[in-house]
């Protein structure tokens, strides 16, 4: 059975920054963060359906508690296709096991391309051509392909890759050797990076050979890779809890990168609305919300039976959802999850997780 491409979608996230909208039973990717009513998930099921030529190509690895949500929005997926984690190990042990898995039933010439299940895409077109140069990079090579994303601005939140000697042009885009991961750096370090024009955000998009993969996990990371080629999924409750970058990216010497310009965001917080959502309104505002010398807000208003009213507010973030009215400044989103491991050492609020 061959494919041009196998895509797989990481589906178990928590998306705790985006509470009270996203909680344990119904976490971000299962949210239509714009108000268009698709999913991120679903967006990002159907933008790489011609990538995968149909839905029998395309995976889903997610968590036990979220598998029936994935059903429930995908029900084209084959069940099959559908890869249920006993417990969340982060990436590495996901990347493995599906890589694993895919070669089990495609071979390990398959290409296989990991992505988030949250992310924004702008461009599908770039992004498309982007993915092709790709699958043809890691065709032809014994390599690791990360999608790096052009900075627009010196973020402190995204991880960077440094781009070394070019490699080839494909599909009419530069690609090139990389020299080192840096995670999260602070701004004077950023600002430094966009200078040399060398940098590119890491996506957290990877292709690759499956062949290619497994002989470097094997080389690199034979305490996650060993104990699922031997017990498979059974194997989750002894596996070291690592992200694939720490694991293998920032160890391994076939890792290349593509820097892109598709229109990208990860939708980390609830900054990330004004991103994606700004216009010439005062405030960024989904659902119905009245305001009176209020800007720079972001308010999200799931019912929509209710209204929000704000008088006299600045730079500060409103989310009203089942029962739940959140308020917080813009530049504390990020203490989001903080405030949810309070919340959780709190038996009255339990239900509000």
């Amino acid at each position: 059975m061959t494919t041009a491409i196998i895509p797989v979608i990481l589906a178990g996230g928590k998306g705790e920054r985006f509470w009270p909208l996203s909680r344990r039973q119904r976490p971000k990717q299962f949210l239509s963060l714009d108000g268009s009513g698709n999913t991120l998930l679903q967006a990002t099921a159907h933008r790489l359906l011609n990538l995968a030529s149909g839905w029998n190509n395309i995976w889903v690895i997610t968590s036990e508690m979220l598998a029936s949500g994935v059903q429930n929005q995908l029900p084209q997926l084959p069940p099959e296709n559908c890869l249920v984690e006993p417990e969340g190990k982060d990436t590495a042990p996901a990347v493995a096991w599906a890589t694993l898995e895919i070669a089990k039933r495609y071979g390990e010439n398959a290409i296989i391309a990991f992505f988030p299940a949250d992310h924004w895409i702008g461009d599908t077109e770039k992004f498309e051509q982007t993915i092709a140069a790709g699958v043809e990079l890691a065709t032809q090579e014994a390599a690791i392909v990360t999608l790096g994303i052009k900075p627009s601005y010196p973020a402190t939140g995204y991880g960077y890759i440094e781009q070394g000697n070019t490699t080839g042009n494909y599909q009419g885009l530069s690609t090139y050797q990389v020299t080192r991961f840096t995670e999260k750096p602070d701004r004077a370090t950023a600002e430094s990076f966009i200078d040399t024009q060398r940098f590119s955000w890491n996506s957290g998009m990877f292709i690759f050979r499956a062949e290619v993969v497994l002989a470097e996990l094997k080389q690199h990371a034979p305490e996650i890779v060993t104990p699922l080629q031997e017990k498979g999924k059974a194997a989750y409750s002894d596996l070291p809890k690592n992200s694939i970058d720490y694991a293998l990216m920032e160890k391994t010497q076939l890792a290349y990168v593509i820097p892109s310009e598709f229109g990208w965001d990860d939708l980390g917080d609830w900054k990330a609305l004004e991103r994606l959502l700004k216009g010439e309104k005062a405030n960024v505002e989904v659902g119905t919300h009245f305001g009176v010398d209020s800007q720079g807000c972001i308010i999200y208003n799931a019912n929509p039976e209710e209204t929000v009213v704000t008088l006299g507010l600045e730079d500060v973030v409103i989310v009203r959802d089942r029962g739940v009215t959140l308020v917080v400044k813009k530049d504390r989103t990020q203490d989001i999850k903080q405030l949810l491991k309070e919340l959780q050492a709190d038996n009255r609020f339990h239900n509000l997780l």
